[in-house]
């Protein structure tokens, strides 16, 4: 079994503050940094400047976060999120996103996860699996509603989002 992997970390300590700006979906796609500064592990090349575009992206425009598959496999997604303490929030989201900016197959979210607050700050992991293909960058989404599903501009602390591709999908003879 062949797996390759890509996982990012981003922390509002090293990097600073990240803007929480919701998209048309309702969420705000979490953006990394493409420097090795925050622990991340790349090899593959799928969290590339170069991905995406004409220009070369820039974190943290959009573009910083996405992961492009560097392989079609069998993809299982992971994430951590560390939200502030804001007593607003009434509950918490996150979900992983096929193409979130809409720029190469179309978007496609999937895994969506709701949970209400905890006392303090918010911890909070996640996971799903499915197919991944090149050229269909994957993302993630969060967003923290307050009462009447307001969007809220909670402020992130840490970050991190990790693709592991099981490239040795085994079919049944035909």
């Amino acid at each position: 079994m062949s797996i390759v992997v890509s996982s990012l970390k981003w922390e509002s300590a090293r990097s600073g503050a990240q803007t929480i700006s919701y998209d048309s979906d309702g969420y705000h796609l979490v953006r990394f940094p493409y420097e090795k500064t925050e622990e991340s592990y790349d090899p593959w090349k799928m969290h590339d400047a170069a991905h995406g575009g004409e220009s070369k992206s820039q974190f943290p425009d959009p573009r910083s976060g996405l992961i492009w598959p560097s392989h079609h496999g069998w993809g299982m997604l992971s994430a951590m999120v560390f939200w502030a303490a804001d007593a607003r929030a009434t509950e918490y989201r996150a979900r992983f996103v096929r193409d979130p900016l809409d720029s190469s197959t179309g978007y496609d979210s999937t895994a969506t996860t709701d949970t209400p607050p905890s006392r303090g700050g918010q911890y909070r992991t996640y996971q799903w699996q499915m197919f991944v293909h090149p050229g269909t960058p994957v993302g993630l989404k969060i967003s923290a509603r307050g009462v009447g599903d307001v969007k809220l501009p909670v402020p992130l602390i840490l970050a991190e989002f990790k693709l592991a591709i099981n490239t040795d999908v085994k079919t049944p003879p035909a």
